[in-house]
């Protein structure tokens, strides 16, 4: 039902009556209208919405332009809603954990090379960097100014194994630093006092 977030509320407060529509609708139009009103929902983090945008232009045959008429935003936010779906799922699932904003993810879409987002993701981790200091880190890295031909080196196979292990093991984006002499570092984000408790059972080998 349209509107069951908004007579709940009204209940709440003690209303008898409120102002409705009572439309006849197939399965088709109750999906569209079951979309349109879980995109209006303020809870919803930046992935959530785009994958909401991306099930109506699939399922209901629209383009962005009409499905901006029927949800009341600009194409332009809805292409850049849609675009975050084009990046790498830990960085996703990062912005889905409040880890990095919609900013923090529109400027990792534009580095052209894609083994370089989740190097300049583990960076915003841990140097808790701003959506501001995430774009200057991505100008960078399209002008390193290298010489022609040159090649950022890639992580070490076992660093990177070790980062794919401990990501799986604490269900988190772990990030992972190894210098060329073999010291490094990893860092575990937590998003809340509980996370923190979680995963300090499970270094410990808690239940």
């Amino acid at each position: 039902m349209s509107g069951e977030r908004r007579f709940r509320a009204s209940k709440l407060v003690g209303l008898e009556t409120i102002p409705a529509y009572i439309r006849i609708a197939n399965d088709q139009e109750s999906l569209e209208m079951a979309l349109v009103e879980n995109i209006q929902r303020q809870d919803l983090d930046p992935i959530e919405i785009a994958l909401s945008y991306q099930r109506l232009i699939e399922e209901i045959n629209v383009t962005q332009e009409e499905l901006s008429d029927r949800v009341g935003k600009n194409r332009s936010t809805i292409a850049n809603y849609l675009r975050l779906l084009k990046l790498d799922p830990i960085i996703q699932t990062g912005m889905r954990d409040g880890f990095i904003s919609m900013g923090h993810g529109r400027a990792l879409i534009n580095v052209d090379d894609l083994s370089y987002p989740l190097d300049r993701y583990e960076k915003i981790l841990s140097q808790n960097l701003s959506v501001r200091d995430t774009e200057l880190l991505v100008r960078d890295c399209k002008n390193p100014g290298q010489k022609a031909g040159a090649k950022k080196a890639g992580a070490a196979p076992f660093a990177k194994r070790a980062k794919k292990d401990l990501t799986d093991f604490f269900e988190a984006p772990v990030a992972v630093k190894v210098a060329k002499s073999g010291k490094g570092q990893w860092v575990v984000p937590c998003k809340n006092k509980e996370d923190f408790e979680r995963i300090l059972k499970l270094i410990k080998g808690e239940k």
